[in-house]
């Protein structure tokens, strides 16, 4: 079932919390040995609160009543440790509170059952966790989830919980929930409060849900907008709901294809899902854009820089227990020049002028969010434009210059782009102005009414 089908049943009373906790734990039981989403399973904490909701005096205003969720496990989870999908973290002194996002999710009624699996300290585009193994896709089991956010995006295409949250940097959200084919949201950067989650790079931070609908994850949305002021990086910015403003689809939207680099760095199957999502709103504008590759080239500097700052001090000490591949990024970070670093903040404000631009005649632009579906664990190689490009950094080739500057982007999943493997997903990034993430959601919304993006459980055959 999906989060609002549970959670109008729980309303109703038709449905406890304490059977959607037990149906999810279920699930999760039988499918966590091919998936390897989840690092610690909450099942005492979920059944206790979800014994609260059935109790509550007040359930039938809960917008999320009972329905189970996850979170990466950067998120705060009071008694646990912030593993950061690290072995250096699980030495730390486990959080005394729920990371903010957690408390306003539970707030509207949801219930936390577990922590997911993730690359070391968000640094990476696979989750292949040398400390927690692979997160695999539920739709090919041999193949990769995507990453950093691979456990939240694989969970929910388990359906293992509706909902989960991750993080976004340079496109974590966007690359899991393209390769495992579910809805995700990165939200314009300040726009959700980041307390009570570890860092990665603090600049280009983004938190944000995953879901198998629309309207799913705009509910999950709604509920963790607000102004939050012991946060210096949040906007402060009042709640705008969005749930309310999906019936409008996509009529009046100004719409565009970027070309240029987000099509000459895409493969065939990401080049025809784009096309169908155009088809399929009836456009044929091409938005070109200037100095992509620089802008990628600017977020992969800001990020080794910023990065390798937070864990100087574990480098010297315990540089034997950080993966290898992290490890050997933080220590490249550390020995950057300042000036390249200017430059690219440079580069960066220049890409974010000239989007800007852009959006002044255009509501939305139209995306790949992978170059192609979900490779094989462990490939090293990707044949990309004639390129012979390395495999993991090269996931993120059409998500890190959008995310450089934080703007907003749905990611929408679509199937049988790749003729042979029709059975995987490939993503669509659905990219607004600052602050409008509402009319990512429409167009999202109208795609899905349409039967085109679409995000069914896996059947983990």
């Amino acid at each position: 079932m999906n989060a609002l089908a549970i959670a109008q049943q729980v309303r109703a009373g038709t449905m406890t919390a304490a059977a959607a906790v037990e149906q999810s734990l279920a699930r999760i039981t039988t499918t966590e040995p091919k998936v390897n989403a989840f690092t610690a399973v909450l099942a005492e904490r979920a059944l206790k609160r979800a014994g609260q909701i059935d109790k509550h005096t007040r359930r039938a205003e809960l917008s999320l009543a009972g329905v189970p969720f996850a979170v990466k496990n950067l998120f705060d989870i009071a008694g646990l440790p912030t593993l950061a999908g690290s072995k250096i973290e699980r030495d730390a002194a486990p959080a005394s509170r729920d990371a903010l996002l957690v408390r306003r999710m539970e707030a509207a009624g949801a219930i936390l059952v577990g922590a997911l699996n993730m690359d070391e300290y968000a640094y990476g585009f696979t989750t292949e966790n040398t400390h927690y193994g692979p997160t695999r896709n539920p739709h090919d089991p041999a193949r990769i989830s995507g990453g950093s956010s691979g456990g939240s995006a694989a969970a929910v295409a388990a359906g293992q919980v509706p909902l989960t949250l991750g993080s976004d940097t340079n496109g974590s959200i966007r690359v899991p929930s393209s390769l495992c084919g579910v809805f995700g949201l990165k939200p314009t950067y300040g726009r959700l409060p980041r307390l009570g989650s570890y860092p990665f790079v603090a600049s280009l931070d983004h938190l944000g849900p995953f879901a198998r609908s629309v309207a799913d994850l705009a509910f999950a949305y709604d509920a963790m907008q607000g102004p939050a002021p012991d946060d210096p990086a949040c906007a402060q910015r009042p709640p705008e709901p969005t749930r309310d403003l999906l019936e409008r689809r996509a009529d009046g939207l100004r719409i565009a294809v970027l070309g240029g680099w987000f099509r000459e760095m895409a493969m065939p199957e990401a080049l025809a899902a784009v096309d169908a999502v155009a088809q399929a709103l009836g456009t044929t504008r091409l938005v070109e854009l200037h100095d992509v590759d620089r802008a990628r080239a600017a977020a992969f500097l800001i990020t080794n820089a910023e990065s390798s700052t937070l864990h100087l001090a574990d480098l010297k000490q315990r540089a034997q227990d950080f993966e290898p591949l992290s490890r050997d990024r933080f220590l490249a970070g550390a020995l950057l020049p300042a000036a390249w670093v200017v430059q690219a903040q440079r580069v960066r404000h220049a890409f974010a002028r000239q989007l800007a631009r852009a959006f002044e005649t255009v509501d939305v632009l139209l995306a790949p969010a992978t170059p192609c579906v979900a490779p094989v664990i462990g490939t090293e190689w990707l044949e990309i434009n004639g390129q012979r490009l390395p495999s993991r950094p090269s996931m993120g080739l059409l998500t890190q210059p959008i995310s450089c500057i934080g703007l907003p982007v749905v990611t929408v999943p679509l199937w049988g782009c790749n003729p042979a493997a029709p059975h995987l997903p490939i993503g669509v990034q659905v990219i607004a102005a600052p602050w409008r993430e509402d009319l990512a959601l429409r167009v999202a919304a109208e795609l899905e009414a349409q039967g085109l993006a679409t995000a069914p459980v896996a059947a983990l055959n």
